[in-house]
């Protein structure tokens, strides 16, 4: 099957550029970013400092460098930081932490959420043996919990007591756009307990490339160096911005469909018998369904032959995203997937 027949639920970074964003990314005004010259480079970052009430941000080529950037800028070689478990700082950006920063990663709590006496748990004493706890990052939403959102109230919380006990706060927002819509609370308030802030524009807000890193104006300086010094420093980027700039205009109140056809999907998956769906945990556009007996790759191999993509995410796990670009597909999507799920699980 063509690949531009199939309906890809993989992913919401999978989204193609429709032609009003090339449109305007063809109109951006450009200049040399690295000598702060490009004007539209420059607009998106004013403009994403101030919709997460920040000083300053950076714009950056991936939502790894902004996590990355984050905690080499606010960390110190030997230094331990806490995570949340599946944590994507530790899971999915190839080793990073440790191999760029010099630090190393605990968890605290289960299922990516933890609170204030998890951090208490996880904070290492003060001794020379004793690696030194520095920063707490929290990802909201979280990915490998199913795009599950952090509730404020234990977000402040974790905040609150990290602050007394002077540590770093990083917030891996790759989708925060997701959780404020869920929310129905502006990102500046999600953004607010936090020294750094990661977002994402290609993650479903549909643009090509890029994130952004929010802080303070110190550190974003900082940042900007570490930027160059990594290899992320770029020129004429503002046909990159322009299109960032345009997913912020036009595709961030549309997410509430996204979140809407992934709870249809859930509800249908949860009816095929032996499959395993969490419907109330599905709050963004990420739903996640256990196969039990049957492999999850089996059944990515065969939803492919019927004209559906997901992905395996565990070896009886499989993850469904919905997005912009299956907007008018995705509930189809999920019928299909269901009828492959129920024939493969029938066949125990």
């Amino acid at each position: 099957m063509a690949d531009s027949a199939l309906i890809d639920l993989r992913s919401d970074t999978v989204t193609r550029p429709g032609a009003a964003m090339r449109e305007a990314m063809a109109r951006a005004e450009v200049g040399d970013d690295v000598f702060r010259e490009d004007p539209t480079v420059r607009r998106l970052e004013e403009t994403v400092a101030s919709l997460l009430g920040k000083q300053a941000a950076l714009f950056v080529s991936s939502g790894t460098m902004g996590n990355q950037l984050s905690l080499l800028a606010q960390t110190r070689r030997g230094d331990e930081i806490i995570v949340g478990e599946g944590a994507h700082c530790a899971w999915y950006e190839s080793g990073a932490a440790s191999a760029i920063s010099g630090v190393q990663a605990v968890v605290a709590g289960a299922g990516g959420m933890f609170g204030a006496d998890d951090v208490a748990r996880a904070i290492k004493p003060e001794a020379d043996w004793y690696p030194r706890t520095s920063l707490v990052a929290i990802e909201n939403t979280h990915n490998r919990a199913g795009g599950r959102v952090w509730p404020m109230r234990q977000v402040l919380e974790v905040a609150g007591f990290a602050r007394s006990r002077g540590l770093v706060l990083h917030l891996d927002g790759a989708r925060l756009w997701n959780a404020s819509v869920a929310l129905r609370l502006p990102v500046d308030e999600l953004a607010a307990p936090f020294d750094s802030v990661s977002v994402c524009f290609s993650k479903g807000l549909g643009a090509p490339v890029g994130s952004a890193i929010c802080g303070s104006s110190d550190l974003i300086a900082a940042c900007r160096r570490l930027r160059k010094m990594l290899g992320g420093g770029m020129r004429q980027a503002g046909v990159l911005a322009a299109a960032a700039l345009y997913a912020l205009d036009h595709h961030r109140d549309r997410l509430a469909i996204d979140h809407d056809n992934a709870r249809a999907i859930a509800q249908r998956m949860a009816g095929v018998r032996g499959a395993v769906v969490d419907v109330a945990a599905v709050e963004t556009n990420i739903v996640m369904v256990d196969t039990p007996g049957v492999p999850a790759q089996a059944i990515v191999d065969r939803a492919r032959e019927r004209g559906v993509l997901v992905s395996a995410f565990g070896p009886e796990r499989i993850r469904i995203v919905t997005h912009l670009d299956v907007e008018h597909t995705a509930l189809r999507g999920g019928e299909i997937l269901a009828s492959v799920v129920a024939e493969m699980m029938g066949k125990r």
